[in-house]
């Protein structure tokens, strides 16, 4: 206890330094999510299924099934009226989950008649060795048909930890967030999957206008890179602009826009965040040459899922950025005007444990899922 203490002096203490002797600190926001204050909006929590097991991604399929992928590999059916769940055959070739790793079976996103999927891809040959990768299939009779490996990430590595992986499809062209892996640096080499934004078609091929074609050095799926551990993206309704969420290290978890060819500068900056053990990382938490985040928190909230809502169940949220955090237990809400944060608020405060992915119903409901052992998922209505 009494390392601890000594620990969080040494981190606040530098902060505070660090925080007057950075010239740039001031073009981005930092938030300490303790400032924020509850929502005034009466919800309605509910428990509709338990049984789940370290349950990561969920997408909607129609109005009344959700997909929700385990860790564990296993793909579920839920229908959110009848409540009955089927298990979802597949050949998804994910590393075993034994409860302490982060990989396994991620994010699923559906659109036009596939099911797409991250997943963190071991290699039957040396199954010592794994990488963040993207596949599609199509859904028949409770199995998923006709598997496509799209991507499989390179170089091959051992460490089980910051695997990313979220999804989104825009104009049929398929984003998706790698992990560096606690590799660090690595995220700095474009001819290296791990720490990037990628953008691919839906059928896998390479778009025309990647930034290979003027950054001959760059992987030809690598759309940005310079980022740790992005487990949230989600596109605006207003002006269609892809928005990521990342993990920081101790602080720094931070929501940013993904652009074409941008560096967010891990592991030269942390956003405000320091090592594990207190030391700092690069001499200033945001430099100008890199693409700046237009929030970061410290200290840290275990940043997730990000989605802007949608829906008539709670129209006083309408296109508001809501943000998921595990951590800490989250689910908030941001307001953003001209792309900045104006203003927010809390929805739930470690009412249900660590949140890590939601979905906006059509009436504009929101379901939750909980990575954890023995876990629900659930419903927040008025």
């Amino acid at each position: 206890i009494f390392y601890i203490t000594i620990m969080n002096f040494i981190f606040k203490l530098f902060f505070v330094v660090f925080f007057i002797s950075d010239n740039s600190f001031s073009e981005v926001l930092i938030h300490n999510y303790n400032n924020y204050k509850n929502t005034k909006t009466k919800i309605v929590l509910s428990d509709i299924i338990g049984g789940l097991d370290h349950p990561w991604g969920m997408t909607f399929v129609d109005k009344q099934n959700l997909i929700i992928t385990q860790k564990n590999g296993e793909i579920l059916k839920i229908n959110i009226v009848s409540k009955k769940i089927k298990k979802i055959k597949h050949q998804i070739k994910s590393i075993s989950f034994n409860g302490s790793n982060q990989g396994g079976l991620l994010d699923v996103l559906y659109n036009d008649g596939y099911l797409y999927f991250s997943y963190s891809h071991v290699y039957r040959e040396n199954e010592r060795y794994s990488n963040t990768a993207i596949a599609r299939g199509k859904l028949v009779n409770d199995e998923i048909k006709n598997l496509e490996i799209l991507l499989i990430g390179k170089p091959k590595l051992t460490k089980n930890i910051h695997w990313g992986s979220r999804i989104v499809i825009k104009k049929n062209q398929l984003f998706a967030s790698f992990g560096e892996r606690g590799m660090g640096m690595i995220a700095q080499d474009p001819s290296k999957h791990q720490g990037s934004i990628i953008r691919i078609n839906t059928d896998g091929s390479i778009p025309e206008d990647n930034p290979v074609k003027k950054k001959p050095k760059w992987l030809p799926e690598i759309y940005a890179i310079g980022l740790r551990n992005p487990q949230g993206l989600a596109i605006s309704p207003t002006n269609n602009k892809i928005f990521f969420s990342q993990h920081g290290p101790r602080g720094g978890d931070n929501i940013g826009i993904v652009s074409k060819g941008a560096n967010y500068g891990w592991k030269d900056i942390a956003w405000g965040g320091t090592e594990y053990y207190g030391g700092k990382i690069g001499d200033k938490f945001f430099k100008k040459k890199y693409n700046n985040p237009i929030v970061s928190w410290v200290p840290s909230i275990g940043i997730g899922q990000i989605n802007f809502y949608t829906g008539d169940t709670f129209p006083e949220w309408k296109e508001n950025l809501i943000v998921s955090a595990s951590k800490a237990g989250l689910l908030f809400r941001l307001v953003l005007k001209e792309n900045k944060v104006v203003n927010q608020e809390i929805i739930l405060n470690q009412d249900i444990g660590r949140i890590r992915d939601f979905e906006i119903s059509e009436d504009g409901e929101i379901y939750l899922i909980v990575d954890d052992e023995d876990s629900s998922l659930w419903k927040l209505s008025k």
